[in-house]
């Protein structure tokens, strides 16, 4: 049986960035990451479209926790003691320089989550982490003050553990037979599938500032709007699917949403195409697009309105700008099912979070436990939160089991 000060199972994010920080912290620790598969850092590789979302340029923590459907409260004491411009530091210090976007995601200067992956090799080899990969761990016990693990081939003991195994259902159950319990994980971070005729032949088309209501709920969005091949995305849909993760899988993800493209309510709206009817009189309604949409948006909308191709504004009856008008402000549709955003799959569920001491990352129940990431019922929207999420929780819990 092999002995180690401290073990960390989970070869990812969160996993990685708390074996450096312990071993950086107190060098006298052997540390060592048992990582079920061959490979490490699989979700920093696809993160970001492979560029890697590190975090988010949001710097107040009373700001930063409003991004967290699940971990609202429980973030707000551990941001303060760890949060974004640490985390900044904590990667400029090791070379590795960040860049904020225009919509406040962070990125590696080089646009490469390879740089990430390097960086944390590097550093756990410089601090002497050892890593052992193919080690799937079966067994979880605790004996006379020492973590016993047991992986497909081998034993080990610690004095201390810390999980940070993600979403990972076979590791959720062993530490539910230590008595946690575990919310069960559903997805919520996901895309709307939707099949309706004024959106089939326009993917691609993005309306850059949009209003989304789940009607019958209190659910609502405001941002970008994505039309896909098989309905919508972006942030506006993502923040929904977020906040709304357990309400929509109540309803198998079978709703109706109400988006407003242009953010006016619709007597206002109506003024400006009564407006726009005096001044463009001469002009085909569908070929002069109105409220800085994007014109195959704004003629499949005005299309659905009953307004015909060659319609000009002078020609406009009051039902057909009523209807232009509902379309523009208050268009229904129905979503039927939901697809995964992109490579990255994050879900609600994990250890309750009643259960952890927040100060230092620690089980309630077992002393020298401790968890990291997503493992806990904590999750974000799209942006770079949920990686902060990682780098908090994981630094915290380093400068505990340090000591």
């Amino acid at each position: 049986m092999m002995h180690y000060d401290v073990i960390i199972i989970g070869g990812g994010a969160a996993g990685f960035f708390a074996a450096i920080n312990i071993a950086e912290l107190n060098p006298s620790l052997k540390v060592v990451i048992l990582e079920r598969g061959s490979q490490v850092l699989t979700k920093v590789k696809v993160s970001g479209g492979g560029r890697c979302n590190v975090t988010h340029a949001e710097f107040i923590p009373q700001e930063l926790v409003q991004h967290y459907p699940r971990g609202e409260k429980e973030l707000l004491g551990p941001f303060h003691k760890f949060m974004t411009g640490d985390t900044i530091e904590w990667f400029e210090k090791r070379g590795v320089a960040l860049k904020i976007e225009a919509d406040g995601r962070m990125f590696p200067e080089t646009n490469s989550s390879q740089t990430i992956i390097d960086c944390f090799l590097n550093e756990a080899k410089k601090n002497n982490v050892e890593l052992l990969k193919n080690h799937a761990v079966k067994t979880i016990s605790h004996k006379e003050n020492s973590w016993r693990i047991t992986t497909d081939n081998s034993e080990f003991n610690s004095d201390k553990l810390l999980v940070a195994t993600g979403s990972n259902s076979k590791v959720w159950k062993l530490i539910e037979n230590l008595g946690h319990q575990i919310e069960p994980p559903i997805p919520s971070l996901f895309t709307f599938n939707i099949r309706d005729n004024r959106i089939k032949d326009i993917p691609g088309v993005v309306a850059q500032d949009v209003e989304i209501k789940i009607i019958g709920s209190n659910l609502i969005s405001e941002g970008p709007l994505l039309i896909t091949h098989v309905g919508m995305s972006a942030p506006a849909i993502l923040k929904l699917s977020s906040f709304g993760a357990l309400e929509l899988a109540k309803c198998d993800y079978k709703f109706k949403i109400e988006v407003n493209f242009i953010k006016l309510d619709f007597e206002a709206c109506l003024k400006i195409l009564k407006d726009t009817k005096q001044l463009l009189s001469k002009k085909i309604v569908c070929n002069a697009t109105q409220f800085e949409l994007p014109k195959r948006l704004w003629q499949q909308l005005v299309f659905a309105a009953n307004i015909e191709k060659e319609v000009r504004w002078a020609d406009l009856n009051k039902m057909q700008l009523d209807a232009l008008t509902s379309q523009l402000t208050k268009a229904i549709f129905n979503v039927d099912g939901k697809s995964t955003f992109k490579e990255e799959f994050v879900t609600a569920g994990g250890i309750d979070l009643k259960e952890i001491n927040f100060k230092n990352f620690e089980s309630k129940f077992h002393e020298n436990l401790y968890f990291a990431g997503e493992i806990l019922n904590i999750d974000a929207v799209t942006g770079g939160f949920n990686f902060q999420n990682a780098w908090t929780g994981a630094f915290i819990a380093a400068q505990a089991i340090s000591k």
